[in-house]
């Protein structure tokens, strides 16, 4: 719960400020399916302190309804700028997120976005069941996926165990190559 409720408060302001939404927390619900069921998945990851996946899923009218709102124009496809808008509100929720986790003690970074068209996608969030909290509002629902974990004291994230591995493995010939940073 202490992860579920950054990303709840998060939504809600975002969809109350961004597109003058009222939402309405219904029932959550924990899922073991791997499948997608909404027409449009924003998808982002989280590394760090807490780690793994925040997805916001909906459906093609909620999606139009909402980044037409947000960008001010009317949206009748799901085009390359709508997906744009889309994905851009699944990443200030998710930013909103982590500055709540990091007031709490909790350092995360999320991944740019990545928009998924079509329902039914296979989606592995392996053995992370998915927190599951739909959000009503007068546009349509945004359902919020949660899949995180916290890292354990001394435990390494795998993605610091690849970039560790690669900066061990340079060699003084790589050193044409750009340094090799983490953010």
């Amino acid at each position: 719960m202490k992860f579920l409720n950054p990303f709840i408060q998060a939504a809600i302001e975002v969809l109350k400020t961004e597109v003058a939404a009222n939402p309405v927390r219904k029932d959550i619900t924990l899922q073991q399916s791997s499948l997608t069921s909404d027409d449009i998945t924003v998808f982002i990851n989280l590394i760090g302190d807490v780690y793994g996946v925040v997805m916001y899923g909906m459906s093609t009218v909620t999606c139009l309804n909402m980044v037409s709102k947000i960008l001010g124009q009317e949206f009748k496809e799901f085009n390359a700028l709508a997906q744009s808008g889309v994905a851009e509100l699944g990443n200030v929720i998710s930013g909103q997120a982590t500055i709540r986790f990091s007031e709490a003690g909790f350092k995360s970074n999320i991944s740019t976005p990545t928009v998924l068209n079509g329902n039914g996608v296979e989606i592995s969030t392996l053995d992370f069941p998915r927190v599951v909290v739909p959000l009503e509002t007068q546009y349509g629902v945004l359902t919020v996926h949660l899949a995180l974990r916290e890292k354990k004291t001394g435990e390494a994230h795998l993605a610091d165990n690849f970039i560790s591995s690669i900066k061990a493995s340079a060699t003084p010939q790589d050193a044409s190559l750009p340094p090799l940073t983490t953010g």
